[in-house]
């Protein structure tokens, strides 16, 4: 096998800002390779992009991500003690933990709460004029996934704690002052988190059995241990923060309805189209760009020796757009996902291998379900006209986001 081609700068994190998404896309396509070499932040990483990448990289307790993310991006994410930094047994056993709340009937009502609090949110915006609809998503999200999840708080201190929330996406590819006071809002949130707990526990909170609130309060790792309210605090992000960042998702497919709006008539009639133009924009929308990780023992890929300790980025983003798994796919075609039979290493904008072994996203189902409960709003009962903005995406924005946030007028609401 050829060697494996190096970057050429000697750290090549300046690069990684300035390219964002399309880093690893555009040396692999320079280098004609699945992978090379680069430095980011003095550390040596391999990148891979590509099926075969994402099953290299997803084989089950192959990698830790313990380590694998720099502290100023894991702080305001997953943080340590986290079901993402667990591996092995110890991860299995929390990650059923989240899985359990993902059934039919619990994804359902996330999916309504979602739908009723958008369609009661947007009868105020005829009055108000030009809204920005990510900000109005994430404020129905917040709202949706605190009842949801069991936390009982009145509208101001659920608008301020989605406030919160969006601090820590907003600049969790971001480093310096940013960063810190979006940490420092992470920390209030934890707080009223770990009272929760506390409270759950004392009995002077009684959430649903069947809330994320009283699963995590309750929940036994391998040693028979109930969480420490911190990391039960911490796990309740894990739910409530990927939830509210749902918005962008939805932004994203609101501007695929608006640049394709021949979709508009049949995603209000036709449940499989729905979904499929849900797959499509996941597919698309730049969300999480890459994943990281760090081998956990000696391997071999593509006869490749590769060591213990050796660190890894799998592209999402490019993966997803591969043009050896999808035809022409740079191009928005819903239809493709009408006969998809469905591949775990080539969509993958929400991690890949399987939900209960590997750390593909817990909330994957629950992003589908509330993605399509809040178009079919937006198309069968709101009407809107999109006045001229700046509608371009920066994949150099970690995270992206249309530049205008998709303003809206509506018009009137059924």
């Amino acid at each position: 096998m050829p060697s494996i081609p190096r970057d050429k700068p000697i750290d090549s994190s300046l690069a990684f800002l300035a390219d964002g998404y399309e880093f690893v896309r555009k040396r692999c396509e320079r280098f004609g390779s699945d992978i090379f070499e680069t430095r980011l932040l003095g550390q040596r990483f391999y990148c891979v992009r590509g099926e075969d990448a994402a099953r290299m990289f997803y084989e089950p307790d192959r990698f830790t991500r313990n380590g694998a993310l720099p502290g100023f991006v894991l702080r305001l994410l997953q943080d340590q003690g986290s079901v993402a930094t667990l591996d092995a047994e110890a991860h299995r056993r929390r990650k059923a933990m989240f899985m359990a709340l993902m059934t039919p009937g619990r994804l359902d009502a996330m999916a309504r709460l979602a739908a009723e609090g958008l369609r009661a949110r947007a009868r105020l915006w005829p009055e108000r004029g030009p809204v920005r609809l990510h900000d109005e998503f994430r404020a129905v999200l917040g709202q949706a996934v605190l009842a949801w999840a069991g936390v009982r708080l009145d509208a101001a201190e659920a608008d301020r704690f989605t406030r919160r929330i969006g601090a820590m996406i907003d600049h969790a590819g971001t480093a310096g002052p940013s960063n810190w006071l979006a940490r420092m809002r992470r920390w209030g949130a934890e707080a009223t988190l770990r009272c929760l707990i506390e409270d759950v526990r004392a009995g002077r909170a009684t959430p649903p059995e069947d809330s994320a609130a009283h699963a995590i309060a309750w929940h036994r790792d391998l040693n028979g241990e109930l969480l420490t309210p911190g990391i039960g605090a911490v796990e309740m992000l894990n739910i409530l923060r990927p939830t509210v960042a749902i918005a962008r998702f939805v932004t994203f497919a609101v501007l695929a309805l608006h640049r394709h709006p021949e979709s508009r008539e049949r995603l209000a009639t036709d449940d499989a189209y729905l979904h499929a133009f849900v797959q499509e924009v996941r597919r698309l929308a730049p969300f999480f760009p890459a994943v990281a990780g760090i081998a956990r023992r000696p391997f071999t890929w593509r006869d490749h020796q590769f060591l213990k300790g050796d660190r890894f980025i799998l592209d999402l983003y490019g993966t997803d757009r591969d043009v050896r798994a999808w035809d022409d796919p740079e191009s928005f075609r819903p239809e493709r996902f009408l006969a998809w039979l469905g591949n775990s290493f080539t969509m993958i904008p929400q991690g890949g291998g399987d939900h209960h072994s590997n750390h593909r996203c817990a909330g994957e189902w629950l992003t589908i379900a509330v993605m399509e409960s809040m178009l079919r709003v937006l198309t069968r009962d709101i009407d809107y006209d999109v006045p001229p903005q700046k509608l371009g995406v920066s994949t150099a924005a970690l995270p992206a986001l249309p530049r205008s946030g998709l303003v809206v007028a509506v018009r009137a609401v059924r």
